[in-house]
């Protein structure tokens, strides 16, 4: 029945496509990336097909491309996206036609002891289908000149449709701009997370961000929206400095300047580090005060180290947690950030800082490796 289904329903897409990993930046030059023509199967039992409306370049799609997070390829890519959904598959009765959905690249299976922790650990499942390339249920329905392409995290968001299960979505109302949803899927998600999740700072607590890309600025966007009002933001680039400004931090500062402020007794209650970087993490922990606690969600490279000293941590008992996704279950979270967005309290446009083709694909992951970027946004027509 479903491979009739899939007969029927085979459609041309447009997608971007990881040939290969692992190539020297800068990416412009190397081109690791391809935007050619695939085919998509229909939807199968459990899923849904989505067209594709927004999409955000973040830094776990450069990880693919340089080697970080090895995954196999041909791949296309993409995870942070929103679309509007346009089939469903065998057995979806809870989503409508025309619905606006949020992609999420780490689906649940329901069952596992990782969907029983209330999102503190990963679902085992969908961790297993998205280091293979498959979706959800096991299956591939991508094709290229017909050889099957990999999917990413379950979503390959880098395209104008997409076949994905539908516990990779969770719908949204239709008046969320649709790069603004996209955000809510991995940004928000993670970022925000890390705050409202696991840090929990208490009104009037100092809290820090270190690591000002689109996971921290999310992370400090949400903090403001929560009330905290002190929220400093820290990186080693003037013009994210000032952006945080602008999105509402109370001050922004160099890591150095952190540190020396520290020493002098200047610290935080909560401190969530986006980097994804080990010395970022080392600042991260040294200007945590006593009593406080240290949320690392950056991913760092595989094999790097970082440097702490045990006795603080009883000594002043204090605590570092690692946050993936945010400890989020986005059924329960996303909600909340749409809510918040639509009274008005989170600024989710304020992180985006660029809208591009996706032919542009290549030059952003040069962009994103630079450091400037926050978020760039493909739209498609």
């Amino acid at each position: 029945m479903f491979a009739g289904l899939a007969k029927q329903g085979v459609r041309t897409i447009r997608g971007a496509v990881l040939e290969r990993i692992g190539d020297q930046a800068p990416y412009a030059e190397s081109r690791p990336i391809t935007v050619s023509d695939l085919t998509l199967d229909a939807p199968g039992p459990g899923e849904i097909l989505v067209r594709i409306e927004a999409a955000g370049v973040c830094h776990s799609d450069l990880s693919v491309v340089d080697g970080n997070r090895p995954r196999p390829v041909p791949m296309l890519l993409g995870h942070e996206s929103a679309g509007v959904v346009e089939q469903l598959g065998e057995g979806v009765d809870d989503l409508e036609l025309g619905q606006r959905v949020v992609m999420t690249f780490l689906p649940r299976c329901g069952d596992c002891s990782g969907c029983h922790s209330n999102g503190r650990t990963p679902c085992s499942v969908g961790t297993a289908s998205n280091t293979e390339g498959v979706l959800l249920g096991g299956g591939k329905r991508l094709k290229r000149d017909g050889a099957e392409v990999k999917h990413h995290l379950g979503v390959s968001g880098f395209a104008t449709y997409a076949v994905v299960s539908r516990r990779s979505v969770v719908p949204v109302g239709n008046d969320v701009p649709a790069d603004v949803a996209a955000l809510l899927g991995c940004a928000m998600l993670t970022g925000g997370g890390a705050v409202l999740n696991v840090a929990k700072p208490a009104p009037g607590a100092k809290v820090a961000i270190v690591g000002l890309g689109g996971v921290g600025m999310a992370a400090l966007i949400t903090a403001r929206a929560l009330g905290i009002e002190h929220v400093v933001g820290i990186d080693m680039q003037s013009e994210k400095l000032e952006l945080a400004k602008k999105l509402g931090a109370s001050d922004a500062m160099t890591s150095p300047d952190a540190l020396a402020a520290a020493e002098q007794g200047e610290k935080f209650d909560a401190v969530i580090e986006a980097a994804g970087h080990a010395k970022a993490l080392e600042t991260a922990i040294n200007i945590t005060g006593p009593g406080g606690i240290t949320v690392t969600v950056g991913l760092p490279a595989p094999g790097s180290s970082t440097t702490i000293d045990p006795l603080k941590l009883t000594a002043e008992a204090r605590s570092i947690v690692g946050s993936y996704l945010g400890t989020a279950v986005p059924e329960h979270d996303i909600p909340i950030y749409e809510d918040l967005w639509r009274s008005g309290k989170l600024n989710v446009e304020g992180l985006i800082s660029s809208r591009i083709p996706l032919e542009q694909i290549n030059e952003a992951m040069d962009l994103l490796t630079s450091g400037l970027a926050m978020r760039q946004i493909i739209t498609f027509d």
